[in-house]
């Protein structure tokens, strides 16, 4: 156990607002090892910073571990509905498997192919006029990409999940329903990548109470907005003979006829299932696309060689597709050296032990009622596993680590979690951030608003997202016409 814990607070003292957790972890395992005890409130945590311990606890103990409560689960998730948070059992069991088999498998994915097209072609092209409305300047036009992306992989999520485009300049709803939906879409995301008190100290919980009452006022407008998806695809169903979609019209025909093991109330868990698919669908590819780019204009040889790659395997007459990213093998290695400095959630795995066990590697006992944390921030760091940790060399994913893949069966690499539990959505999310990173270096050169290097400030929640904006000055790099191309969509 780390020394120095407060009665109630534990070693919450040694928190602060200037550095993330996950980094004020790293500083700890520096002093106390790869494997230290923390109180975090009144609940007991180990913390793992070895690629050796994190295999064997979730390969041989696996069993033995549980997912523990949150408090935005609870609020926002239908009281743990959402596939992502539910308790290992029968329910989590078969959801799970229609997510894998249905939503996520190649042809899932695929499904939905022209659909992220088409809203890469609104984004991109409306960056293009913006940059034309200036006066088409040739040291190019000062955006915040953090935002822009945001932006488009929420609709990119929504449109996929319920044929609903709610930000940008382009809704296909009424402006009053984009606006007052997008809201609530944004808050909902936002209040899932915070930390709460109540999660580790319930006896502070009292001191969560705004954010509370914010989640339960966001959890309100979001039924409401989920009621309305549902309904209207169920009239389209009924009064057109509608073929299944998007995701929801595929939860609607598959847990609405079907008798699902250990599923009660269908129409609460299909509206949580969406909501968890849109969260799913955005947070992974905003937090990697925004320090993709973060880190290619603090690296321009990098930046240049991508876009060197791209011209060379697409050329500059037509628009990079998603069937392109198979011959994209830099920008494949851009992608995962992204992940290792940056993933998307740093502390990963987050589980309750059940029953007592021991770690054979470092003789440490864990009694029952531990929670752990995996690292994958220090264990992507650390020194003993990669040459030259804090540089930024994608071509570490073209030698020896060529064949790494983003599973987290290595233990090494864990940008998606690891055990029985890591996320299911991968094809899902190594596709959006491909296909939307290729498409952006391929359509516009980009540089620094200055000679100094881009803020990388990382955030302080569940979720690593940049602290603050990615201004980046954008130049259009193709012909026009490229810009007004226009796939055929599935808007509703």
């Amino acid at each position: 156990m780390v020394p120095g814990a407060w009665p109630l607070l534990g070693h919450l003292h040694l928190f602060d607002t200037v550095n993330p957790t996950h980094v004020t972890f790293g500083a700890m395992a520096d002093v106390y090892g790869p494997v230290f005890m923390a109180k975090l409130g009144s609940i007991k945590v180990m913390i793992i910073n070895s690629k050796e311990v994190a295999k064997e606890i979730y390969t041989v103990h696996d069993k033995l571990l549980e997912r523990p409560e949150l408090t935005a689960s609870k609020l926002l998730g239908y009281n743990d509905s959402f596939l992502t948070f539910s308790p290992y059992g029968l329910y989590w069991r078969e959801i799970r498997k229609i997510a894998v088999s249905e939503l996520f498998s190649t042809s899932g994915v695929d499904m939905h192919m022209v659909s992220r097209a088409r809203e890469a072609d609104l984004a991109f092209r409306a960056l293009y006029v913006t940059w034309e409305k200036r006066g088409k300047p040739k040291e190019g036009v000062l955006v915040d990409m953090k935002q822009e992306f945001i932006d488009l992989t929420a609709n990119i999520s929504l449109m996929m999940v319920a044929g609903k485009r709610y930000f940008g300049e382009n809704p296909n709803c009424e402006v009053k329903e984009a606006r007052r939906c997008g809201k609530l879409i944004r808050e909902f995301l936002d209040y899932f990548a915070l930390f709460l008190l109540s999660d580790v100290a319930p006896v502070l919980g009292f001191l969560d109470w705004k954010t509370k009452r914010g989640m339960k006022r966001t959890a309100k407008g979001l039924d409401k907005v989920a009621e309305g998806w549902i309904e209207e695809h169920k009239n389209k169903r009924s009064d057109h003979g509608r073929s299944e979609n998007d995701y929801l019209d595929i939860l609607i025909k598959i847990l609405g006829q079907d008798k699902i093991p250990g599923l009660s109330d269908t129409h609460t868990k299909i509206k949580a299932l969406c909501l968890n698919l849109v969260l799913a669908g955005s947070e992974t590819a905003i937090v990697v696309l925004v320090w993709a780019v973060s880190l290619l204009l603090n690296n321009p040889h990098v930046l240049r060689k991508a876009q060197e790659e791209l011209d060379s395997k697409i050329g500059k007459e037509r628009v990079v597709e998603e069937l392109d990213i198979k011959d994209l093998v830099y920008l494949q290695a851009i992608v995962k050296e992204t992940f290792r400095l940056y993933p998307p959630v740093p502390l990963v795995a987050y589980r309750a032990v059940v029953e007592d066990f021991d770690i054979a590697f470092c003789k440490c006992h864990v009694p029952a009622g531990t929670q752990l944390m995996v690292s994958a921030w220090k264990i992507h760091r650390d020194p003993n596993v990669w040459s030259n940790p804090e540089q930024f060399e994608p071509e570490r994913f073209l030698t020896s680590n060529r064949e790494l893949d983003v599973g987290g069966q290595s233990y090494k690499f864990l940008p998606f979690g690891l055990g029985r539990r890591s996320c299911p959505a991968i094809p899902l999310g190594m596709r959006m951030v491909h296909y939307l990173l290729a498409r952006f270096l391929h359509s516009f050169d980009l540089a620094r608003p200055s000679s100094q290097d881009v803020d990388m400030t990382e955030s302080n929640g569940l979720v690593n997202h940049k602290a603050t904006p990615l201004e980046v000055n954008i130049i259009p790099r193709l012909h026009k016409s490229l810009y007004e191309v226009d796939h055929i969509g599935t808007d509703n």
